[in-house]
């Protein structure tokens, strides 16, 4: 129990310090940790991650350190596209899902690693006033509908795509994109859940709405943790070290699923062994086949 709690907490400070990240251990807790059936673990996975990050933004709302412009224009085809991905994965295995958010796993590890890898201009404070040049419409909405759709097949929140884009395409500082983040991942994992639960419900399987609500609630004090932090902690050594132990969960992923992806395949000579072992039982001639 302490562990599931641990991990809720975990989950919540990653949110609340990167605005990313702590979505992308959800589902990986609740079937690793917990045991739960994939669906269902990434349907309650989106019930978790929406509200712990609705309550995450209220604080940056309250400051008004949410870009409304963006939520708009790169939220709402995320959140079109996020109900996409839910609704493309019911196409593939639970298995070959774990292993394409192991490789999600990999490609945050290795966006937060080149963001720490940046020279500094200064003190992370003075970005807040920033002045970045803004991309074209069509794009920031066009890369909203991409990142929800594949954030949408693993069941993730997505922030660890969805803030480099925001202080890319949307010339936003970092601050203001962690609260726009957070606003934006609440609404496309609300999106994804209504799917998922309703992929889940065709396999007979059922949200635990008694361990959501464990983590909502010390996910959101885990916020409230991470939001204090973020302004004790140097922000490029955290995110080195979450990369770190990103890359390590995500390859342990891979090992563990990969033989459910791809099955060792028979040899020639397994094949005829277990051929002759059939026919035998069957009793026909050992060097016959069935049709001579």
């Amino acid at each position: 129990m302490w562990g599931v709690i641990l991990g809720a907490i975990a989950i919540g400070v990653l949110l609340g310090l990167l605005g990313s990240g702590g979505s992308i251990l959800t589902v990986p807790i609740l079937v690793y940790g917990l045991g739960h059936p994939e669906r269902a673990a990434m349907a309650e996975a989106l019930a978790i991650v929406a509200a712990v990050a609705f309550a995450g933004a209220v604080p940056y709302a309250a400051k008004r350190q949410v870009d409304w412009r963006n939520v708009l224009w790169f939220g709402i085809p995320g959140v079109v596209g996020m109900y996409v991905g839910a609704w493309l994965s019911q196409f593939f295995s639970a298995a070959m899902l774990l292993v394409f958010l192991a490789l999600m796993m990999l490609v945050a590890a290795g966006l937060m690693v080149r963001e720490t890898l940046k020279p500094s201009s200064g003190p992370e404070e003075a970005s807040d006033d920033d002045s970045r040049p803004l991309h074209p419409l069509w794009r920031v909405t066009t890369e909203g509908l991409i990142v929800g759709t594949i954030t949408g097949l693993v069941s993730v929140g997505g922030g660890f795509l969805i803030v480099p884009a925001l202080v890319l395409l949307g010339g936003l500082p970092m601050r203001l994109a962690v609260g726009t983040s957070l606003v934006i991942i609440g609404l496309k994992s609300l999106s994804g859940f209504f799917k998922q639960q309703q992929i889940a419900g065709t396999e007979g399987l059922a949200v635990d709405w008694s361990t959501v609500g464990l983590f909502v609630a010390f996910g959101i004090a885990g916020t409230l943790i991470g939001r204090q932090l973020s302004q004790r902690i140097n922000q490029r050594w955290l995110k080195r070290g979450f990369a770190l132990f990103l890359v390590l969960m995500g390859a342990w992923i891979v090992w563990r699923e990969a033989p459910e992806v791809w099955p060792a395949q028979t040899t020639p000579a397994a094949s005829a062994s277990e051929s002759v072992g059939q026919f035998a039982e069957n009793g026909l001639p050992a060097d016959r086949s069935p049709l001579n």
